[in-house]
């Protein structure tokens, strides 16, 4: 039986609330219009469940403890899913980093753990916590110890010391939610003591340093204050916790795996020792640990087996409100399964075009008709998002004459960056030095040996474009990797890649920079990746143009390739250096893990020698750079940087910054599609609109021949348009990271919802647009009376066109800034985000064998 402390029943958890409120005729209509029954609390407000809890209240031996005044804050202990959440506190000590024989100083640790302490049933299990696997100084499971500072509580995990070379041993085992256990430390029957035996505690069949979540230090600053992200592991991710298995209750309920966060603080130096060296697991450090219950959303199928299976196609934007929507679209009365395949927006609407059945496409552009074929569409918005330029980068100031204050931040993370057209344009196009294999031929940008290497920025932090618009600070930051030279982008085409290039065209400064003109500090462009052809003929005498911009998606254009060589390995070309991600989802998830992508070293021990993968860099060093999208970055906690908009102010995205867009975008050729126009008159008259929002549409072919198929579909728009429009983290509602739709966005899904349903003929587009009204909404392609007759009789409805509502006010709740900010309430996970996005083609087959809302282990 292990040894358990005692510690106060009382806890004291702080949970603030948040509420929701949802438009009451609207969901009255779609009640009407589909007789599908909504769960009660679908609709229902959110609460936040962000607690606060101070040591003094969990500690019995809070006058030992080296931060007595401590208090925690973790951002989401509910309905919990693969995800980041924000711990933060106040009550510590100003922090020193760790170094190669300490693992630093008055700094705290944060891990997760599934069980319970069997004496205690307010404290988790210490044995049961995933701790360890980055065998760093102060922050393994194991170490050799002296006997005397041994506490009673950890004999049971020790060996004693035998002689002056066998000194003492301690060893913390790690016991998983499946029974089995993993100890280094164990008790001979036949000799009737501890042994230790050649077992490794820290990495073994349930975690490696590949797949830990552990926070082995996060810092404080002068002030005792400070925050971390920390990573939610699911059952899915780690086996060896279980947290969220699903179990039936005998009322037929179901229940799910709960575990608990941990955060343990340390101080100065270990019990006998000068230093922290020693386990956070060993009692002398448990002992003053704070915790948290979290609680898991079950994991497993929510849908009725043999309900309607239905595919969505396109737009990864929309992935995490569908992965909220589905379970409650499927338990309602008739409800159908809908499978998403992440692909081409282009590819999804050109199949929804046509009248076979088709999955629903998901787009943010309309159909493209240079092949001559009409658009048929209806289009429905369904989403407010937007693309997000993510960050995590830890300080580490230059050696010399560096401010204090700027000294006292050492390892805590930056909090905010501006980001302009042209600095995308060089992350976008490998114009950064390290961008580029180290050791190839980099003439072509500017490096003329290694005593002169050019005009060229080595990357983003050290590039005076970047330092005369951001915070003084920087200029006084050593930060080096080839993760802060260009974005983690990901492969494939997509509706966002389109915009952000269009984003970046609009700005005469990276237009010009694009075209060959150096930057004010000299700094060009790679040629590769010109869109001047004479440029580009510098490097390539056949090429006959230029990079074709805006488009959609993020060539690798350079061939550039390190040379192999017995010292070095094998050739690395540009995308082994730099590879691409999956999706959008998965660079927001590598952000908040710190891993970007660094190329490891040659292993030539394997059977087919390659190069390995570098391990990702822990909180305090991180530096990474990530294309994703907001409701990705809101879902993994990943600061947002704030980019010059049309009217040249600086805008992270935000809920308000969001619809600030909305209201200001314009009709694009297609007058149901509207588009936040980067060279328009609204976007310019715009101060705090987001300039990389976008809008998702659900589109169809009303003349589609599967009625029953049209009818689901519709029943899809009209519940993503209303009350799955309703901020939160329960099932059902809109995860953060989505702003609400304005009221306008509302009526012409509805009514386009009712068109689909019905096989009613679309309002054809004018010949050529009318002039827009900033901050009108979309226009509807018929009126809802109309249409919703059509559908209560089953017969066409007679299509009449309605002026473009003006009402561009939001509806629902206006959740906290995006930007990395403690916020009162957190994001539901993806139902999709470890899909691998392909083509759509492909992807329809697989999406129907896999359930939404299914998660892999990771193993980046």
């Amino acid at each position: 039986m292990n040894v358990s402390h005692s510690r106060p029943a009382g806890r004291t958890w702080l949970a603030s609330l948040g509420a929701g409120s949802v438009v009451g005729i609207v969901v009255a209509t779609v009640l009407a219009l589909t007789g599908v029954v909504i769960p009660t609390d679908a609709a229902s407000a959110s609460s936040s469940s962000a607690v606060t809890v101070a040591a003094a209240d969990q500690d019995a031996d809070i006058a030992t403890a080296p931060m007595p005044d401590l208090k925690v804050t973790v951002s989401q202990t509910e309905d919990l899913t693969s995800q980041g959440i924000v711990v933060s506190w106040t009550g510590g000590k100003q922090s020193t980093a760790p170094g190669s024989s300490s693992g630093g100083e008055n700094f705290l640790q944060i891990a997760q753990c599934w069980g319970t302490d069997p004496v205690d049933p307010t404290a988790p299990d210490r044995t049961t916590c995933q701790y360890g696997a980055f065998n760093s100084v102060g922050a393994t499971r194991d170490n050799f110890v002296q006997d005397e500072f041994i506490a009673p509580q950890d004999q049971q995990f020790s060996v004693p010391s035998e002689n002056v070379f066998s000194p003492a041993y301690a060893s913390i085992p790690f016991t998983a939610v499946t029974g089995e256990k993993v100890a280094s430390v164990i008790y001979d029957e036949a000799a009737k003591k501890n042994k230790k035996v050649d077992v490794d505690v820290n990495v073994n069949q349930f975690v490696t340093q590949y797949t830990s979540n552990e926070v082995k230090w996060a810092g404080s600053g002068a002030s005792g204050s400070g925050s971390a992200k920390f990573e939610v592991q699911t059952a899915l991710q780690s086996p060896g916790l279980g947290c969220g298995n699903a179990s039936k209750l005998a009322d037929g309920s179901t229940a799910s795996q709960s575990c608990w966060l941990v955060v343990i603080p340390r101080g100065v130096a270990d019990a006998g020792e000068q230093h922290i060296i020693n386990s956070g697991l060993f009692w002398d450090s448990w002992k003053h640990s704070v915790a948290v219950k979290l609680d898991f959303k079950p994991i497993g199928v929510n849908c009725t087996i043999g309900s309607a299976e239905r595919q969505l196609a396109g737009s990864e934007l929309a992935s995490e409100a569908i992965g909220s929507w589905q379970p409650t679209l499927c338990k309602s009365q008739g409800g159908a399964t809908f499978n998403m395949s992440k692909g081409a927006e282009s590819d999804a609407a050109a199949m929804a075009n046509g009248t076979v059945p088709s999955p629903l496409a998901l787009t943010s552009r309309p159909l493209g008709t240079e092949s001559g074929t009409p658009d048929a569409l209806q289009y429905a918005p369904v989403a407010l998002s937007g693309v997000s330029i993510g960050f995590a980068i830890d300080r580490q100031p230059t050696v010399g004459d560096v401010p204090a204050d700027v000294l006292e931040k050492t390892a805590l993370p930056f909090e905010n960056i501006n980001l302009t057209p042209r600095l995308l344009a060089k992350l976008l196009t490998n114009s950064y030095l390290d961008s580029l294999p180290t050791y190839a031929d980099k003439k072509h940008v500017g490096v003329v040996s290694s005593a002169n290497q050019g005009k060229n920025a080595r990357n983003l932090t050290l590039d005076p474009d970047f330092l005369a618009i951001n915070d003084a600070e920087w200029k006084y930051e050593a930060l080096i990797s080839p993760s802060l030279s260009d974005l983690l982008v990901s492969q494939g085409r997509s509706d966002a890649a389109w915009q952000l290039w269009r984003y970046i065209m609009a700005d005469a400064d990276a237009v010009a920079f694009l075209e060959g003109k150096p930057d004010p500090w000299g700094m060009r462009v790679n040629p590769w990746s010109s869109t001047n052809a004479d440029v580009t003929k510098e490097v390539n005498k056949d090429a006959t143009s230029g990079l074709v911009l805006p488009r959609d998606n993020f060539p690798k254009a350079d061939p550039v390739e390190q040379a192999a060589s017995p010292t070095l390995g094998g050739a690395v070309n540009l995308v082994t250096w730099r590879p691409y991600t999956n999706d959008l989802d998965q660079s927001a998830y590598l952000a908040l893990r710190g891993d970007g992508q660094v190329l490891g070293a040659w292993d030539s021990t394997q059977a087919t020698p390659k190069y390995g993968k570098a391990l990702r860099d822990l909180i305090g060093q991180q530096r990474v750079l990530a294309l994703t999208d907001t409701a990705s970055a809101a879902k993994y906690q990943v600061v947002s940087a704030s980019l010059r908009n049309a009217a040249g102010k600086f805008v992270a995205p935000t809920n308000t910054s969001l619809l600030a867009a909305a209201a200001a975008m314009t009709a694009t050729g297609q007058a149901q599609v509207y588009e936040l126009d980067p060279t328009g008159d609204a976007a310019k008259a715009a101060p705090s609109a987001y300039p990389l929002a976008m809008p998702v549409y659900a589109a169809l072919n009303p003349a589609q021949t599967d009625a029953d198929q049209r009818a689901d579909y519709a029943t899809f728009i009209r519940y993503a348009a209303t009350a799955g429009q309703v901020s939160g983290t329960n099932a059902g509602e809109l995860p953060e990271g989505y702003a609400p739709i304005p009221a306008g966005w509302q009526t012409q899904a509805l009514s386009a919802a009712n068109i689909i349903q019905s096989g009613g003929v679309p309002v054809q587009p004018p010949a050529s647009p009318a002039p827009s009204t900033p901050g009108a909404a979309p226009a509807a392609a018929s009126a809802v009376s109309n249409a919703a007759a059509a559908a209560a009789t089953g017969a066409p409805s007679s299509v009449t066109a309605v002026s473009a509502p003006t009402d561009p006010g939001a509806t629902g709740v206006t959740a906290a800034s995006l930007t990395g900010a403690e916020t009162p309430k957190d994001p539901k996970t993806g139902a999709i985000s470890a899909a691998i996005p392909g083509g759509v083609l492909g992807g329809f087959a697989a999406a129907a064998a896999v359930p939404l809302f299914s998660r892999l282990r990771r193993r980046f």
